[in-house]
């Protein structure tokens, strides 16, 4: 397996440890936004090119011209998705191109009022990011069915992890319990992000399917549970009405739904590693206690 990443970031580093457990005889490249960023990831044996979105990467087309596993993970801008507009041609050029895999987001489906909806609900989104993320998954499954090679959409829920977690917040002094009565979330454990990216590589998935944890639940709990594990007081709760927040912040209240991850768990006979943010919560604590 040649595997080539756009967007070495957070999820995706957790897909190349993935891939790298599960099979011996897997390489991995991708890109970043800086040289500085390059430059680490490849101390850490992970090659890596710059690609800023803006314009083609410099050295990255050999590389992707050789993959036979290609995962977007880079948000797509006004004009689209940047990988499909500054490196199509190398794609095209792709002669052992066997799979493709785009990281999307549930917030493509919009506000649903905190019903349960799976892959089949119509897609309402509410702001401008997730319009454009509608765009792109239609991007990418037109171009996988001119290539005629399976596309694995996967629509991430809120994400979370080892050095991006509540605790995290906690100590920084950015947590806070914004209480917005019947609000859920759901989130995903970005462990689960890899570990499900490298088992739907290897079978080499097609479709489009929802990557969220089992049970969505109201923000604040998390923040009440984590100060308890940490032994310090919660912040204090904020209506959210009365709550100061950027624009961006306050369009993720915008959208109430729960959603089901059966789709994804049916099509590799998988459960989670982290089925709901106790677990996921405990475990992050033993990596960072």
């Amino acid at each position: 397996m040649n595997a080539f990443i756009f967007g070495l970031g957070f999820s995706s580093q957790a897909a190349v440890r993935a891939l790298r457990i599960g099979s011996q005889n897997v390489n991995v490249e991708g890109t970043v936004r800086t040289t500085e960023k390059a430059e680490r990831l490849r101390r850490e044996g992970i090659t890596a090119h710059v690609f800023d979105g803006a314009s083609a990467g410099a050295t990255l087309g050999p590389s992707l011209r050789n993959a036979s596993h290609v995962i977007f993970s880079i948000a797509p801008g006004a004009d689209g998705d940047p990988a499909l507009i500054h490196h199509r041609t190398d794609l095209d050029a792709a002669k052992n191109l066997q799979w493709l895999c785009y990281y999307s987001t549930v917030g493509v489906y919009g506000d649903f009022g905190g019903e349960w909806i799976d892959e089949s609900a119509p897609l309402v989104p509410r702001n401008e990011r997730s319009d454009r993320r509608v765009l792109a998954e239609q991007a990418w499954r037109d171009y996988a069915a001119e290539r005629g090679v399976p596309l694995a959409i996967l629509r991430l829920a809120g994400i979370y992890g080892p050095g991006r977690s509540t605790f995290d917040k906690l100590r920084d002094g950015t947590a806070r319990r914004v209480v917005k009565p019947g609000q859920v979330f759901n989130r995903i454990h970005v462990e689960d992000i890899g570990r499900v990216t490298a088992l739907a590589a290897d079978a080499r998935l097609d479709g489009t399917f929802n990557l969220a944890d089992d049970e969505p639940a109201p923000p604040q709990d998390l923040v009440t549970l984590a100060a308890g594990m940490m032994g310090v007081e919660p912040p204090p709760v904020t209506a959210f009405d009365d709550a100061e927040m950027t624009p961006m912040q306050r369009s993720f209240y915008a959208d109430n739904k729960r959603v089901s991850n059966a789709a994804i768990k049916q099509a590799l006979g998988i459960e989670l590693l982290y089925p709901n943010y106790r677990k996921a919560l405990d475990a992050i604590w033993e990596t960072t206690k």
